[in-house]
């Protein structure tokens, strides 16, 4: 499966990727910053203030604090490690993470706040349509923007100063219909959410690619944003003659349509991308998602001996076991602090050029990054067996 991934990798980056977390429901009050974060006001000599942008409350609220708890702690292990050391002078990160709820709007105003604040580089925004509409203020700034989990291929176009650090649909859709051959099967069927460019990126990739493999999908069955009941489009699906159902949704809807389609009595294999992680909570019984294989970054059950810590310290602080979006956000700041590094320097030119000339052994991978913007790493197979998320060797 490695090398599987490896040569989708190879051959993704001849063109342009699209989207991972393209949000949630936009909700109406004002742009907070939450009290928990560790908040400077205004940056001075000796502290680097790295801003944040992500959904704290609303529909997608999970991604957010997930991202910002992640971070939390990378930035907790570097200050009491030291601090990054530039030039003749050591720092000490800060962060001041604020709500967007995932709204283009609440997005720019947070943006604005954080300027104001000294911001010298941010993590966000953590769903997609945000960091696009924030992606040309940081432009304009020159501020280096690392998006951990937005994916949508607008996030990062023609922007030199922004870069991702999660996968693209366009990958992630490839990657599972490559699966899905390797598998053995040759027909699909595909149920998806239309309103939403995570689901219809990954879709459009996946559907392509099982084409260009000999295969077939033999529907595919769309659904709105907010749908709950899911019985028409896979009652279709049990008509045809697919072998397995490829979902790229959130999991919040793969727990109903799994669920349904086990009341159904249907019997084939899911696959899903990352936005799966988590499914598990979101069950009633496991056995619902019980063989389902998808994609993610980072596994909290993983034994290597940085994700053991990093897994203990999250359960420790927040009593939750942490998911790919808080590993997103804890790798980021490691990206962060490698750029200071490697330019020796606090400003943004130095630091932005730095990130296509290092390499971070993150907890969700070893990763470098293109001029494009794109992260160079690989992802896991994950399937659940036995109730529990389990790497597929």
């Amino acid at each position: 499966m490695k090398k599987l991934f490896a040569s989708v990798m190879a051959a993704v980056m001849m063109f342009s990727f699209a989207a991972c977390s393209s949000g949630g429901e936009n909700q109406n009050s004002d742009v907070e910053s939450n009290p928990e974060s560790n908040v400077e006001s205004s940056a001075d000599a000796s502290t680097f203030l790295i801003g944040g942008i992500g959904p704290l409350t609303g529909g997608a609220a999970s991604y957010g604090n997930s991202v910002k708890q992640g971070a939390e702690i990378a930035i907790a292990e570097i200050n009491e490690a030291g601090g990054v050391k530039v030039g003749d002078q050591t720092h000490t990160l800060a962060l001041d993470f604020q709500d967007d709820e995932s709204s283009e709007d609440k997005a720019i105003t947070a943006y604005n706040s954080l300027m104001d604040k000294g911001m010298k580089a941010m993590i966000g925004t953590v769903t997609s349509a945000p960091c696009i509409a924030v992606k040309e203020l940081s432009k304009q700034d020159n501020i280096l923007q690392i998006t951990p989990s937005g994916s949508a291929i607008e996030c990062i176009t023609d922007a030199p100063n922004v870069f991702r650090l999660c996968f693209t649909d366009p990958l992630q859709g490839i990657t599972m219909a490559d699966y899905v051959k390797e598998a053995g099967f040759t027909k699909a069927a595909v149920i998806f959410n239309n309103s939403d460019d995570y689901s219809t990126g990954m879709k459009n990739a996946f559907v392509e690619q099982v084409k260009v493999n000999g295969g077939e999908v033999v529907t595919e069955e769309a659904f709105n944003e907010g749908d709950v009941d899911f019985s028409t489009q896979l009652t279709k699906i049990k008509g045809t003659d697919a072998e397995i159902i490829f979902c790229p949704v959130y999991y919040e809807a793969a727990a109903y349509i799994t669920q349904q389609a086990k009341e159904l009595g249907m019997e084939l294999p899911f696959i899903g991308g990352d936005g799966w992680d988590g499914i598990l909570a979101q069950v009633t019984d496991p056995a619902t998602v019980e063989g389902a294989v998808f994609l993610s970054p980072f596994l909290a059950t993983d034994e290597a001996e940085e994700v053991a810590s990093f897994v203990s310290k999250y359960e420790q602080k927040y009593s939750a076991t942490p998911d790919q979006f808080a590993a997103d956000g804890y790798d980021t700041v490691y990206v962060i602090k490698a750029a200071m590094e490697k330019a020796n320097s606090m400003e943004s030119d130095a630091m932005i050029a730095a990130m296509t000339e290092i390499t971070v052994d993150g907890i969700t991978g070893s990763m470098s990054f293109t001029e494009e913007g794109e992260p160079d790493k690989s992802a896991k197979f994950v399937v659940i067996k036995d109730g529990q998320y389990t790497a597929m060797e």
